[in-house]
């Protein structure tokens, strides 16, 4: 068991870390381009290194600076010179997903092995529209549905098609756009809802064939170019802890700078702010293909409120977070559209729901049909609650360790949890970063 003690104050600013998605997007296209690319602000996290080294294994001139968080990537273009190669994903599903869209157009064989959570992540919405492209792709098969391991072998060609995804996923739709750089005639991908568009934003600047047009995405065989050099802004899913514990602490006044403020990742703000928070961004740079600003936060009462199926993907990964600031706001809260929840590193509805209860939250998940005929979950929560003293079980899961360990730290109480180990998957800081409030 880890114990982290209570917090002091808070009333200071932050850097935090670099963008994941953007970090993994910046080495997959720098490495799959003409020239080379500087790449700053680079996060360091065991996901990201997943992508940087699967690169350097297919034969990437990567060369990687932590203690300046610089990468420079010497682009070997869109057809990588290697031998038939076994690549290991570990844990990340972004690179797994993303790499396979390469993978799939590359004249050599490929298996993808990946650790143990990772293996139960399904991939059947990868590996089905890459097959309609022409990809030869499979994985291991369980009943309907294919997990990793992921073996492709080469074909010669790929070839565009229309695909509407089933699920809005940033990482399906990506995994897509990245065949469609090497397929003949036009790839185009149609969105329920809108997902993160970091990977539309990052083709554009290295000079591909796509356009946008909302929630239709086309791309087209495209030689890509490197762009010299790419800052890389504050993850937001990271600085979104701090901008929860801000905004639950008594006398809180916060100030994190440089954080992307990507619209498309902006969902968990805009529920926020319909729950009363007060924050407001400074010295804003609208002029990056990445925006990005300074956000001010203070602490205030949040009141509860309706999050709709809609609005889920572009909070995707700040909803273990919501359930916190659900259970401490007043009245009650109800978020709907959360399925996709129970396929990320753990089930986080489950997890989650284990945790709050225990620390005495009035917590409810039911099962409903969407506006899609499917079944679906929603969770209603019923604040503010009266946490008591309760051990924190991660489940492995480094966005359930971080949301509850921000529940327990805004309360003036200590957090007693029997894994941080995980955390270093997306935020190896954090805990150091916590610290840095007491200063």
């Amino acid at each position: 068991m880890f114990k982290i003690r209570p917090l002091k104050k808070i009333r200071t600013s932050l850097e935090i870390g670099g963008d994941k998605s953007i970090s993994h997007r910046a080495i997959i296209l720098s490495s799959i381009s003409q020239g080379k690319t500087e790449i700053n602000n680079f996060l360091h996290s065991e996901d990201t290194l997943a992508t940087l080294q699967a690169f350097q294994n297919l034969g990437v001139n990567i060369k990687y600076n932590d203690f300046q968080k610089k990468v420079s990537v010497e682009g070997k273009g869109k057809y990588l010179n290697s031998k038939n190669i076994t690549l290991q994903m570990k844990n990340s599903g972004t690179t797994i997903r993303l790499i396979s869209g390469v993978l799939s157009a590359q004249k050599f064989s490929s298996t993808l092995q990946t650790y143990f959570s990772l293996k139960r992540r399904p991939m059947l919405r990868i590996t089905q529209p890459l097959r309609q492209m022409g990809a030869d792709i499979k994985g291991r098969k369980k009943g309907a549905e294919e997990y990793p391991p992921l073996k492709i072998k080469p074909v010669d060609f790929l070839k565009g098609i229309e695909y509407r995804l089933a699920v809005p996923s940033a990482q399906v739709k990506s995994c897509l756009l990245l065949a469609g750089l090497f397929a003949q005639g036009k790839t185009s991908i149609i969105e329920p809802y809108q997902s993160r568009d970091h990977t539309e934003r990052m083709l554009k600047i290295f000079g591909a064939k796509i356009r946008v047009n909302r929630r239709l995405i086309s791309i087209e065989d495209s030689q890509l170019q490197g762009p010299s050099e790419i800052f890389i802004p504050s993850d937001f899913s990271s600085a979104s802890f701090f901008i929860a514990l801000a905004t639950l602490t008594k006398g809180a006044r916060l100030l994190l700078k440089k954080v992307s403020i990507n619209p498309t990742r902006l969902g968990f703000l805009r529920v926020l702010r319909r729950m009363g928070a007060k924050f407001r961004f400074i010295n804003i740079n609208k002029n990056y293909f990445e925006p990005y600003a300074d956000i001010l936060v203070e602490h205030c009462q949040l009141r509860g409120t309706k999050i709709k199926e809609g609005e889920i993907p572009l909070m995707i990964d700040e909803l273990p977070l919501l359930f916190v600031l659900a259970c401490l706001a007043k009245g009650k809260t109800q978020i709907l559209g959360l399925k996709e929840l129970k396929v990320k590193e753990t089930d986080r509805i489950k997890s989650m729901e284990y945790n709050l209860k225990k620390m005495g939250a009035k917590f409810s998940v039911k099962e409903y049909l969407n506006p899609q005929k499917e079944k679906d979950w929603k969770v209603e929560i019923e604040g503010p609650a009266k946490f008591k003293d309760a051990s924190i079980k991660s489940f492995s899961d480094h966005r359930t360790a971080m949301s509850l360990i921000i529940g327990r730290l805004s309360l003036g109480r200590e957090a007693v949890i029997d894994d941080i180990a995980c955390i270093d998957k997306s935020f190896p800081e954090f805990l150091i970063t916590l610290r840095k409030l007491d200063k």
